[in-house]
């Protein structure tokens, strides 16, 4: 797969069959999707093989440059056909914890309104919702940052999906608590972001009320009122 010119005819031959499929089809018979299908299948075996999750992500950041062509030709041409091949891959990278990837399928899924495959219960847009905030979750709860921008396009994406409220609850909640992570007593900021920050758990809390945001809601409060104050 390092052979420049290989991974350039894959990628065009990804684009025109992409292109050639309506999207109430599925690529299914497409030569490059079969191609990529039966090494998605290979892939599979191997990592049933591994037991630790953070093994089985480890394998999968070594597998995905293999998909990159036939993805990058699907997103540049591709109608909206249903692909799992696609959609695996979407899920291999957040697991790989390429979340800018994984939301670069994710739009173009999205838009064309693509299905899950039948292994996961989740729709789409409830997958890609919580797949992002509990990775959010994750390095918040160990005082890693989790990239700000990351969770705002994953709302925009997301925003007219489907889910439980739950669901997007946990989104907004790890919104919040990105906004306010690097505001404290010692290092002051000006009122607009805790208001932002406010404004998310509010949402978060209104839609799920155990959604676990009431104590960030009422640190953020405090230090609006401490801002307020010392700005009069």
């Amino acid at each position: 797969m390092n052979n420049p010119c290989r991974q350039h005819f894959q990628r065009v031959t990804a684009a025109i069959e992409a292109a050639a499929v309506e999207p109430n089809q599925t690529m299914a018979g497409a030569t490059a999707y079969e191609h990529q299908l039966n090494q998605l299948l290979q892939d599979r075996l191997r990592l049933k093989q591994i037991q630790s999750n953070q093994g089985k992500a480890e394998l999968k950041r070594q597998l995905l440059p293999d998909y990159v062509p036939y993805v990058q030709g699907v997103l540049a041409a591709g109608l909206g056909a249903q692909d799992e091949v696609l959609t695996t891959v979407m899920v291999w990278r957040f697991d790989a914890g390429d979340f800018t990837g994984g939301l670069d399928i994710a739009a173009y899924v999205l838009k064309h309104h693509m299905v899950m495959p039948d292994r996961f219960a989740r729709t789409l847009g409830c997958f890609v919702a919580e797949e992002v905030a509990t990775a959010a979750f994750k390095a918040q709860k160990i005082n890693e940052p989790f990239d700000l921008p990351t969770l705002h396009r994953t709302a925009e994406l997301t925003a007219a999906e489907d889910m439980p409220d739950q669901a997007r609850a946990k989104l907004f909640l790890a919104m919040g608590r990105a906004t306010l992570e690097d505001i404290t007593d010692a290092q002051p900021s000006p009122p607009a972001p805790v208001q932002a920050g406010i404004t998310l758990l509010k949402k978060a809390i209104e839609l799920h009320d155990a959604c676990g945001g009431k104590k960030d809601l009422e640190r953020a409060d405090r230090l609006l009122n401490k801002l307020a104050a010392a700005g009069s």
